[in-house]
Parts: structure tokens; C-alpha cells; sequence
């Protein structure tokens, strides 16, 4: 979700000067996207419980969705068929990441599955930009996984949970790139309206039947504002950051994304971290701060 906006071919294109103020501005955005993503997953915990962790994030994508067609208006009979294709490429990762995503925290704390799937996008930077000694930031980031894993008497990784955030961490980094692709043959937010409605109608087969077995006014009311929080404000929120700084700012910024994620599994779920662990998130934000910002120099 968060690097939906560094669509641009050119990744680290320059952005039109702004006063220091706007920089200022742009972080504060930043920020507030990667907590209402957090958060928002933090907050889906008792959807999950009624409807699922497929049916919750199968009825957000759809509401998400619906509201993007509302608003963007696309021209759908004016795409190509190379534009057909790359939409729905990238709407079956979308898909992937974010079912996988949900499964996961659903198994292990929230702040380990935010670490897990960094791994993705950190991995498709290292693979991209990064040479020497910067191919060993994923095994770094991975021992500081391995910290977070143990909370100083157990290990706290449920195998299938982990298996799900490594899905999410795969769809996360091949969103990236399909993402990058996808800006350059579509105009505004078209590229990620049709993209989401193919993520709506990939997720149907695995969301419909746990949606239908706890659908009820009021959890429609909930995936609808779970939808709002993630991916629609994100999406503006990072949308107008971008216009304020460049990618390779951005890409530092949401290296903070596992310690966000962390501090929302803590404040809204109780799920307190150990000393070990926290210096395993610690470890993962080093990282993939210091991969980033080595891959765009």
C-alpha cells in the first residue's frame, strides 16, 4: 500500500519546489498514512473475529473499489488490452498482499507481520539498486525478524501466521514494481481504481462464503470505514506527500512503517514487545532505512 504512489517511471524524479514548510507538511502526511494503515489493521481485529480475515478484507477491497469508480469515473471502453492486463496483474497482487496480510495478523502480533512483509519491498530495493555489501540488508532485516519472533520466553511465530506475511511480503514487493509499471500507462488514479476492482473480484472466491456467514448492516458499516482507513486515505495522504518530496524521501519515511506497526499491535491489541524485540524492530527499520536510501543514491 504504501509505495502506491511511487508510480512514476522516473523513481527518483525531481518534485517542484516547495517552501521548508511543505517539507515539513509532506512528513506529517507521510506519517499520518502509515498509522492509518496500522491502526486501521490494528482496528480490524473484531471484523475479523465476525466475518473473517478474508470476508473483512474481501468486503473492504470492494467498498474501496466502489467508492474509487465513484469518484474516478474511469473510461473503462477507452483502455487497451496492454492496459487491461497490467490492471489486472496488478490487482491479483493487491489481492494476494492484502489477504495475506490480514491471515497473518490474525495468527501472530501485529508488529512481526508488519516486519515480515517489510522484507518484501526491502528485498525488491536490494534487488534493484543495491550492490555489495547492501545485498546483506534482508538477512540483517531478517535476523532482526528472528528478535521479534522470541518475547524473552517463547517464540510468538505461528508457522502458518508466518507463512501468510511472507504471501504478503511477496504481493507487497511485486506490487511495487507492477505498480512503477502501471504509472506509466495510466492517467491519475485510473491505474488503481481498475486495479483495485480486479483485487475486489480476485478476492471474491476466498471472502465471499466467511463474508456471507457473518454479514450484518453494521459489519458492512465497519469494512466500509475499515475501507477508509485502508487503502483511501493512505492513498491521498501519500499522494499529496509525493507532490512535496521526492521518492527517495518517501522511501525513507516508511521504513517506520514495523515500529508504527508495532506501537498500534501495543495500544490497540496489548501485544507489548520484550526487550529482544524490540531491538529486532529496531533492527528492521535500520535496515531498511540505510537499503533505501543506499539504492537511490
Amino acid at each position: 500500500m504504501a509505495e502506491a504512489e511511487t508510480a512514476d517511471p522516473q523513481w527518483n524524479a525531481p518534485v517542484r519546489q516547495h517552501s521548508r514548510g511543505g517539507f515539513y507538511l509532506a512528513i506529517a502526511f507521510c506519517l499520518l498514512s502509515m498509522s492509518s494503515v496500522q491502526f486501521g489493521a490494528a482496528f480490524s481485529r473484531p471484523a475479523m473475529q465476525e466475518l473473517g480475515p478474508f470476508g473483512t478484507t474481501w468486503l473492504r477491497l470492494c467498498w474501496a473499489a466502489i467508492v474509487l469508480m465513484i469518484v474516478v469515473r474511469p473510461p473503462l471502453l477507452s483502455f487497451s488490452r496492454r492496459q487491461w492486463a497490467t490492471a489486472a496483474a496488478l490487482g491479483a497482487v493487491m489481492a494476494m498482499m492484502t489477504l495475506c496480510f490480514f491471515a497473518a495478523i490474525e495468527r501472530i502480533p501485529l508488529g512481526l507481520a508488519v516486519a515480515i512483509e517489510f522484507l518484501g519491498p526491502l528485498t525488491v530495493a536490494t534487488i534493484f539498486g543495491g550492490r555489495g555489501w547492501r545485498l546483506l540488508c534482508p538477512v540483517i532485516a531478517a535476523l532482526g525478524v528472528l528478535c521479534i519472533s522470541w518475547d524473552g520466553s517463547a517464540w510468538v511465530a505461528d508457522t502458518i501466521g508466518v507463512l501468510f506475511a511472507l504471501g504478503a511480503a511477496v504481493g507487497w514487493g511485486g506490487y511495487i514494481v507492477l505498480t512503477k509499471y502501471a504509472g506509466q500507462q495510466f492517467e491519475g488514479l485510473e491505474g488503481l481504481c481498475l486495479s483495485l476492482l480486479f483485487a475486489a473480484l480476485v478476492a471474491t472466491p476466498f471472502g465471499f462464503h466467511q463474508a456471507q456467514l457473518g454479514l450484518s448492516p453494521e459489519a458492512l458499516v465497519t469494512t466500509g470505514l475499515l475501507a477508509v482507513l485502508v487503502p483511501l486515505f493512505p492513498y491521498a495522504l501519500e499522494l499529496m506527500a509525493l507532490r512535496r518530496m521526492n521518492a527517495s524521501a518517501f522511501g525513507l519515511l516508511m521504513s517506520l512503517e514495523p515500529a508504527i506497526g508495532a506501537s498500534a499491535g501495543f495500544i490497540v491489541l496489548g501485544q507489548a514487545m520484550a526487550a529482544l524485540q524490540l531491538i529486532g524492530v529496531a533492527l528492521v527499520v535500520a535496515t531498511s532505512a540505510v537499503g533505501t536510501a543506499s539504492s537511490q543514491s
